[in-house]
């Protein structure tokens, strides 16, 4: 496993690491839970990550209950969360500082830990001041119940502006952006953000890498019976796979399987370590239904030495939608 700086911070993390989205919901038990976290964790993962709206919750008992019962060091093991989605009551949800300070000593009861290492702003809260979250998340961090904060979705002027506050008032900046990015989603992480690499430090822990399967080339030749798009909470993604959009997204992943079948590896290997080659990504955040899945993925940290500059072209050439930057905010 290789492991990188989250950021600007001293913290090292796993390039791959293992989410608990989608996967710890409708097809998850604890007994699968920990047979797919071993599997990642003896692959080197030290990161695992959570939020308090996946299964309402339930997914964040499933992963503590796991850590338990592995006996693993904590020391070992990065723990995020994410606030945002926290139930139906009015205070339930958003950023607040209520909701943040009731929201994650509710995750760290499900969890059964007394910290989080990360702990995450789910979505931007249009109604609550950056300000008033800023020092709910600097309180999180003093209390010890947090080491470090980010963002997820967040665009780059209010990440900025969320930093800008913390570095007036002297308190804790956010770290890490949480986004979504693969060979489809390249908007944020390789134009949106770039200013903020260097400007601020920024780490990314990025999520749906094979963007939510279609990357591997399952969806080739229709949707399989056994697919989890075909679950009663799945026809958002299941209109997604079979919009416009979708199929065009199916026929470039079918001009990419002669380069993968050349190269020797698999499409899905393909695309995560295509993420693993950019350097402003810290982590790949994979999912995983069995624990065959997880040593699959773990797998494309091997292949991206295979990924030359010349096998990058000819991605590119097919996929024919890298961001063109622009001027920066800061001009």
């Amino acid at each position: 496993m290789e492991y990188r700086f989250l950021g600007k911070s001293g913290l090292k993390i796993s390039a791959l690491s293992y989410g608990a989205w989608v996967t710890f919901h409708e097809q998850f038990d604890t007994n699968i839970a920990y047979q797919c976290m071993k599997e990642a964790f003896d692959a080197g993962v030290n990161f695992f990550d959570n939020a308090e709206a996946y299964a309402g919750g339930n997914a964040e008992i499933i992963m503590g209950e796991v850590v338990k019962k592995t006996g693993w060091k904590r020391s070992d093991l990065i723990i995020s969360t994410k606030i945002f989605w926290g139930g139906k009551g009015p205070n339930d949800r958003g950023l607040s500082r209520k909701h943040i300070f009731e929201g994650c000593n509710a995750a760290l009861k499900r969890l059964q830990m007394d910290y989080v290492d990360l702990i995450y702003c789910h979505r931007p809260d249009i109604h609550t001041p950056i300000e008033e979250t800023v020092w709910a998340m600097n309180s999180l961090i003093n209390q010890g119940k947090a080491l470090y904060w980010g963002t997820s979705e967040w665009r780059a002027e209010q990440i900025l502006q969320a930093y800008y506050i913390a570095k007036n008032e002297h308190l804790i900046p956010p770290l890490m952006e949480q986004p979504e990015y693969n060979m489809f989603k390249r908007e944020k992480i390789e134009k949106e953000y770039l200013p903020l690499y260097d400007l601020v430090g920024l780490g990314t822990t990025i999520w749906s890498p094979l963007a939510s399967g279609v990357i591997t080339g399952k969806y080739n030749n229709g949707i399989p019976d056994n697919s989890r798009i075909n679950l009663a909470n799945y026809e958002w993604l299941k209109n997604i796979v079979l919009s416009e959009a979708g199929k065009e997204k199916i026929e470039k992943v079918k001009k990419l399987k002669p380069l993968a079948d050349e190269l020797g590896i698999s499409q899905a290997d393909m695309g995560l370590a295509w993420c693993l080659k950019n350097t402003n990504v810290s982590s790949v955040i994979t999912g995983a239904s069995n624990p065959n899945q997880v040593k699959q993925n773990m797998s494309a940290i091997n292949v991206v030495s295979k990924l030359t500059d010349d096998v990058m072209l000819k991605i590119e050439e097919v996929l024919d939608n890298k961001p063109i930057p622009e001027n920066d905010f800061r001009e």
